[in-house]
């Protein structure tokens, strides 16, 4: 099978998921996307909505639609590590007794972490190794977490009330901080028609469910073999320097309003954001819009303001706006 060809079954592949999804979320496909995508690029996505929207809704059709297990996680102050990753338990066998590990929730191919900043900083730092290293430790003994891994945390932007700021650390693990924004008239209709009615929308899953690991991992593969020649790596490395404080070639709206840029993540969150929107569009090498379309959702959670940028409201997508109007792609 020649490029072309696997770039064109895996653009059939993502489609066909994405209209999996759509019959039972209504507008998002932005959203959707962007799961999508941060499951093939072997990220993790922070979405963010004011109540009622479907994000718990969108994660489990996501994971019905690509028949990967599915776990959910609701963040409280009062959940501990142990909730999460799991603990030792005594049992007793032939006449003896022993400790047995019995796995958290956190065992599942697709992890949603619901109100992820209700929880407390150490119940959200549990989650810290299984983001990054892909598996967890109890007792000083280390569990593997079986792939494709992908955790979706929500979080609600109006009730800061009894609430803990995820700290930065955790923020840069997620590939995508993505914003759900509430339906427009026409799409609202068609939820209360679909949710209010007896018609109930069915979701056909696209693998076969003792196939559907394996697939995922091979379209992950072929991801990473996409090719981004070297004006471009240079522009992914421009935009990041363009936005971190205190380098040579930072943009005056970022040394105003930013106390610290985005990490060398936000640099690999572009690229491989970018390789998935290459495969989208038939391509087998990376192009300057496929990076633009990635930067705001790679590098907004990535972007620390200081006291002036939230006096002044100065959002980090507007700094990032910025950033694209001032680069000058370099030629080839």
């Amino acid at each position: 099978m020649t490029p072309a060809e696997r770039a064109a079954e895996f653009r059939e592949i993502f489609k066909r998921a994405e209209a999996e999804v759509s019959k039972v979320i209504v507008g998002n496909q932005a959203t959707v996307r962007r799961v999508l995508a941060a499951l093939f690029c072997g990220g993790h996505v922070l979405i963010e909505g004011v109540p009622g929207l479907g994000k718990t809704l969108m994660v489990k059709t996501v994971s019905e639609t690509l028949a990967l297990t599915f776990k959910r996680i609701q963040f409280t102050p009062d959940l501990m590590p142990s909730d999460i990753v799991g603990t030792q338990i005594l049992v007793e066998e032939d006449g003896r007794r022993e400790f047995q590990f019995k796995p958290g929730p956190i065992f599942a191919h697709i992890v949603l972490g619901d109100e992820i900043n209700r929880a407390t900083p150490k119940t959200q730092s549990a989650v810290l190794e299984a983001m990054e290293e892909h598996q967890v430790t109890v007792f000083g003994n280390t569990y593997l977490l079986a792939p494709p891994f992908l955790v979706l945390a929500t979080q609600n932007p109006i009730e800061l009330e009894g609430t803990y700021p995820l700290p930065e650390a955790q923020m840069d693990r997620f590939l995508f901080k993505v914003v759900i924004t509430p339906p427009r008239p026409e799409e609202l209709r068609e939820i209360l028609s679909r949710t209010t009615g007896v018609a109930a929308s069915q979701v056909k899953p696209i693998f076969e469910p003792s196939q559907a690991p394996a697939q995922v991992e091979r379209l992950k593969a072929l991801v990473r073999e996409v090719m981004i020649a070297e004006p471009l790596e240079r522009y992914v490395i421009a935009v990041i320097t363009s936005c971190t404080p205190g380098s040579a070639a930072v943009i005056p709206e970022a040394t105003q309003y930013l106390r610290f840029g985005p990490s060398p993540r936000g640099a690999q969150a572009l690229i491989m954001g970018a390789k998935v929107n290459a495969l989208l569009a038939g391509r087998v090498s990376v192009s300057y819009e496929d990076i633009e379309d990635v930067i705001v959702p790679a590098l907004r959670h990535r972007l620390l303001r200081n006291f002036q940028a939230e006096a002044e409201n100065v959002t980090a997508e507007a700094i990032l706006d910025q950033v694209v109007k001032r680069l000058k792609r370099p030629r080839a």
